[in-house]
């Protein structure tokens, strides 16, 4: 079975996320998205987070205060794709795969494979471009073998009661009949693929 580059797969998802971010005006600041009470600005202070926090946990830092959420500055879209650029860096360095990861927010002790950690990244990413792209009133594409190794990947996070634990990542599964790949990932991941009908 051949071993699957989450690294070039979450390059993808980042820069999906970067082409996006990129066409948002001051007044898309404020707009609704998916993401249950956040304007596009709290999504992308949470997305930088990230990025910095996973950037960081590649390089063996374990800190608990990088996952804190942080200031866009004066320009949040230039903020945003730094960041995304920054995390980008981080994983294109050798061996990163390798490497584990400790990823405080899932707890004090919690560590993973390098490969595995990115792909948890890679996920997010899938997701939250679409979240971005709804919020802006456009669309998002991705190659379909990248929806099918997402949608391996979206397959593997637990449903049920956990997804009802504050805090959790992903709200409850959402019941969905459609054909398309990127629906039925964001509708396992808590998002209704008609939002915001």
């Amino acid at each position: 079975m051949p071993t699957i580059d989450y690294v070039q797969l979450d390059a993808e998802a980042v820069r999906a996320s970067i082409e996006l971010v990129s066409t948002a005006t001051t007044d898309d600041l404020s707009k609704p998205t998916p993401c249950r009470a956040w304007t596009l600005y709290g999504l992308l202070a949470h997305m930088a987070t990230q990025h910095y926090g996973f950037a960081a946990a590649s390089r063996g830092e374990s800190d608990p205060a990088i996952w804190k959420v942080r200031d866009l500055g004066d320009d949040p879209v230039k903020g945003y794709v730094e960041s995304a650029e920054h995390v980008l860096d981080a994983f294109a360095q050798p061996g990163v795969a390798e490497r584990t990861f400790t990823l405080a927010e899932f707890g004090p002790d919690a560590a993973f494979p390098g490969s595995q950690a990115i792909s948890f990244h890679f996920i997010d990413y899938v997701v939250h471009s679409w979240d971005v792209a709804k919020s802006l009133g456009t669309t998002v594409t991705f190659a379909p073998a990248t929806l099918e190794a997402a949608q391996d990947v979206a397959q593997i996070v637990p449903t049920g009661e956990v997804r009802l634990t504050p805090g959790t990542p992903f709200a409850p599964d959402v019941p969905w009949s459609g054909n398309d790949p990127l629906d039925r990932i964001i509708a396992h991941l808590g998002r209704n693929p008609t939002w915001p009908s």
